[in-house]
């Protein structure tokens, strides 16, 4: 499923639609389709434990029958995890920021975590990629809100003696997006860390960034809470999780 490109998830979930008869709303005008609204899609090639979208429907429904049904639809490997109402609007603007989970093959603990201390000391780490809009070159350092390298990865028997490394990074969702692989770029760049294989990448989070502690809270909180946002803010605060704190494993 990492190769699966967005485009596909979302074929697959306009089928799950159909076959679970969800009653999802349609555009109006000469080519009507599916009210289905995605934010923040993962790359291609990159796993996904923190995906979102914003479906609206024809007909009221339970949400979690909704879930249920779509879920029975989905392809093996796509889960759908929870189906809130939205009650309060603007969720492509929680979606501040994200936590990746990158392997490293062939990369020791202390390698990985010289070439992180030199890209966290540095002002600037510009990498040049091509977009949309052309071939750009762009700093990544701003957007980086913090790298934690996992010193104990719990790995298998069979693996003991094998060497990678694996990075916790806090990424801003800035224009243009700077992704794992960007961050990657630049870690080549100022300390000339070079994995062996291609890495493993993985979205564990994405919500809202509190830029004091570097903490990503859940985004769906404000919607299936119904204290209120004031109320809400609180408690999203001390229950998300803390991604400045060392590691001590794979989460």
């Amino acid at each position: 499923m990492r190769f699966a490109s967005h485009r596909d998830i979302a074929r697959a979930l306009e089928r799950a639609l159909r076959r679970a008869d969800v009653p999802v709303a349609f555009s109006a005008g000469f080519s009507p389709h599916p009210k289905v609204s995605y934010t923040g899609a993962a790359p291609t090639g990159v796993a996904s434990e923190a995906e979102y979208l914003e479906l609206t429907l024809a007909q009221e429904r339970e949400p979690a029958r909704v879930g249920t049904d779509i879920d029975a639809a989905m392809p093996d490997g796509i889960d759908i995890i929870e189906v809130v109402e939205a009650r309060v609007p603007g969720l492509a603007e929680r979606l501040q920021a994200s936590v990746w989970r990158v392997e490293l093959d062939g990369v020791g603990t202390d390698e990985a975590e010289r070439a992180v201390g030199a890209y966290l000391a540095a002002e600037t780490v510009e990498v040049e990629r091509m977009t949309k809009k052309g071939h750009r070159r762009f700093d990544t350092r701003p957007a980086v809100v913090g790298i934690d390298v996992c010193r104990d990865p719990g790995r298998a028997p069979r693996e003991q003696d094998t060497t990678y490394a694996i990075l916790r990074m806090v990424v801003r969702h800035t224009t243009p997006a700077v992704r794992p692989d960007d961050v990657l770029t630049g870690l080549r760049h100022v300390a000339d860390l070079a994995p062996q294989s291609p890495v493993t990448v993985t979205r564990l989070a994405q919500g809202p960034l509190n830029e004091a502690t570097g903490a990503i809270a859940d985004p769906l909180a404000v919607d299936r809470n119904d204290s209120g946002p004031a109320d809400d803010a609180e408690e999203r605060g001390d229950s998300a999780p803390q991604p400045s704190a060392p590691m001590t494993g794979p989460r």
